[in-house]
């Protein structure tokens, strides 16, 4: 049996999945300040009578560190980044407690200029003054020679807490996007150990001793032990479940807007006759632009729970949420009671919804039923507005899928299907304004859940090879030797897939022989001097395929659609 838990930031969904498809489902308040007990809560809810040697893996999504970053609770940290000749490291100052040091390495992982040993002390006494724990460490072209990060971080090692290194969290060349990524990994990583430790503990006080998985914004999943030196890989995590738990109702045939109604947010993702698209260089969360590889998922603030108020005459949903609906105990209106209202949604206190409703059709000067009307079509036309310029979005770009690169493809939904506690209440409607078939996931309402259970370990890892100065490396990986003048590009793919291997089952893959591989780049180029070739400069990078594991896809697919 295998556990789904998905901890939002209102509920945590709970699902128990056996061979034969759905067992059970729970849903549990999340109380952010104290993981342990909501987590514990899910667990024992949902494992009732069920014996612990029978449950064989557990898979976790969490939209925490989302949030903190979204709402700037994230803590401070030190980033130490250098640049060496070229464009001034200030330019993608990520925070306070940032620095741009001396020292380079040029791009075919040449020292040019070396660290300053004395200025890296300076800036450590001025961090513990400032009561910073965790540093970030980024050199423009550590992952081609990471000496002088790896200099940095034995100088600082004794006197800080966690120190992330950006060779070892992206293998891309992309230094802004590096410095990004090391960034967020190094501020909630904090956050994330919080996470850890109180899974750790309700299932040690559950006698649970299994294979415990994250989902990662790719769609895939690592073992939770890795994502505590990659915490980067949880964020957004809560709309790639969404993506997994609706690939089993898509079409095969044409493209399918996947939409996730939830208390605060609609999270927006494409499909591709089943194949969700890939954001190609990695999450924008913010200001940040950063390497962590995910799903292409969008949000926009309109969900069950967003105040809806009145204005000048207008009504106005969003973006921000302040609690539960009127219909639960909440104070103020929200669509849900505007479905209340309507009758859609039975349950709940209809006497509250309709308080809130008449408050806001008096300043409007219409009646509580045409109030609550216009709130539903308000709601339904800001999302399929952006499902709109979604589309349009990913139609000015190249589209890729987490398979392929489709060149000039111009993606047409005729299709949507929706998730989430709303999603029932909202689908009739949302068809009548698109004018596309509009569908309700079975068990919609803990699908992000059941999404989170049934995905595979993914990973990716990118090599680099210098004929010319013998190297092959993949700094990512902590690999780097000796080659010989005539290594191939053939060469660097089978070392590249061996890594790989390596690398999917650390972070928690059950078996080598379960691995769907990939090579989803492989580049080859002379280097010339005067009017000889003296070598090649060889890039690859290979992946463990995202999709869904139970014996294999078809089942999984097949026990999901038979739910």
């Amino acid at each position: 049996m295998i556990i789904g838990l998905d901890v939002g930031g209102t509920h945590t969904d709970v699902v128990l999945f056996g061979e034969n498809g759905l067992v059970r489902e729970n849903k549990v308040l999340t109380d952010s300040s104290d993981l342990f007990n909501t987590v514990l809560t899910g667990l024992e809810e949902i494992t009732q009578g069920i014996e612990p040697e029978k449950i064989k893996r557990i898979v976790l999504s969490t939209t925490l560190t989302t949030n903190a970053i979204v709402q700037k609770k994230n803590p401070e940290v030190g980033m130490i980044v250098s640049g060496g000749p070229g464009i001034d490291p200030e330019f993608f100052r990520t925070n306070e407690h940032y620095y741009a040091v001396s020292g380079s390495i040029d791009h075919r992982g040449r020292e040019v200029d070396p660290i300053d040993e004395n200025e890296i002390l300076k800036i450590a006494d001025v961090l513990k003054k400032e009561g910073i724990r965790n540093i970030g460490i980024v050199g423009k072209f550590s992952v081609r020679n990471p000496r002088h990060e790896l200099k940095i971080h034995d100088i600082l090692k004794d006197s800080f807490g966690k120190i992330f290194m950006g060779h070892q969290i992206s293998g891309n060349l992309n230094f802004p996007r590096r410095i990004a990524t090391t960034f967020l990994n190094t501020t909630i990583r904090p956050i994330h150990k919080k996470f850890f430790e109180a899974v750790k503990k309700s299932l040690e006080k559950k006698g649970l001793s299994v294979p415990i998985h994250i989902l990662k914004a790719d769609g895939g999943t690592m073992s939770i032990e890795a994502s505590i030196n990659f915490p980067g890989q949880s964020i957004l995590s809560g709309p790639a479940s969404s993506v997994m738990g609706a690939i089993a109702f898509a079409s095969e045939e044409e493209e399918t807007v996947v939409l996730d109604i939830g208390g605060t947010t609609t999270d927006i993702a494409v499909l591709i006759n089943r194949v969700p698209l890939l954001e190609p260089l990695g999450i924008t969360l913010g200001p940040y632009k950063t390497l962590i590889r995910s799903l292409e998922t969008c949000s926009i603030g309109v969900g069950g729970d967003s105040v809806v108020r009145a204005k000048d005459g207008t009504v106005e949903i969003g973006p921000d949420r302040i609690g539960p609906a009127m219909a639960y105990g909440g104070t103020v209106p929200t669509p849900t009671d505007a479905l209340v209202v309507l009758g859609k949604i039975k349950s709940g206190d209809k006497a509250n919804s309709v308080k809130g409703i008449e408050a806001l059709a008096k300043s409007l000067g219409t009646s509580p039923e045409e109030t609550a009307a216009e709130i539903l079509d308000l709601a339904c036309k800001k999302i399929l507005a952006e499902v709109r310029n979604t589309v349009n979005r990913i139609n000015k770009k190249p589209v890729y899928t987490i398979h392929e690169l489709r060149e000039g493809y111009q993606v047409s939904p005729k299709q949507i299907l929706i998730i989430g506690g709303p999603a029932p209440y909202f689908a009739r409607r949302l068809e009548e304004l698109s004018n596309l078939k509009v569908g309700v996931v079975p068990r919609w309402n803990v699908a992000n859940a059941l999404g989170a259970a049934l995905a595979r370990t993914t990973c990716e890892v990118t090599l680099f090879a210098d004929t010319e100065q013998k190297i092959a490396a993949a700094p990512e990986e902590q690999f780097r030797e000796m080659v010989s003048a005539n290594f191939s590009k053939e060469n660097a793919v089978k070392k590249a897939y061996d890594l790989l291997t390596q690398k999917a089952l650390q972070m928690g893959a059950e078996s080598s022989s379960d691995l769907e591989t990939e090579v989803i780049e492989d580049m080859e180029f002379n280097m010339v001097r005067g009017f000889s070739t003296t070598g090649k400069n060889i890039r690859v990078k290979v992946q463990v395929k995202p999709g869904l594991i139970y014996e294999n896809e078809e089942v999984a697919e097949k026990l999901l659609a038979g739910m």
